[in-house]
């Protein structure tokens, strides 16, 4: 911790430059402490997981398209669902 002496001299240092203005305590008082969330931002689309067995052949073809793969599986799947549940 500084001493008097060093917290003065920090302070009107502080003070003497334009861009680094000491907050006030009025200021201090209304900061409010940012709640930091871990890992991805919630989807509105959620989704499920489950534990589901597929062909190699079709796992080899999806992951040979790239990054997001498992995306890509999902719209399919979606489009079959739009597909065939239209007569339904």
């Amino acid at each position: 911790m500084p001493s008097v002496e060093e917290d003065r001299a920090i302070l009107a240092a502080a003070k003497a430059d334009p861009d680094a203005q000491p907050l006030s305590p009025r200021q201090l008082k209304e900061m409010v402490p940012v709640q930091a969330r871990r890992g991805r931002p919630t989807s509105e689309n959620k989704k499920l997981l489950v534990s589901v067995r597929y062909s190699p052949e079709v796992v080899a073809y999806f992951k040979s398209t790239g990054d997001g793969w498992q995306a890509r599986m999902d719209g399919v799947l979606l489009k079959y669902v739009a597909r065939h549940s239209r007569g339904a």
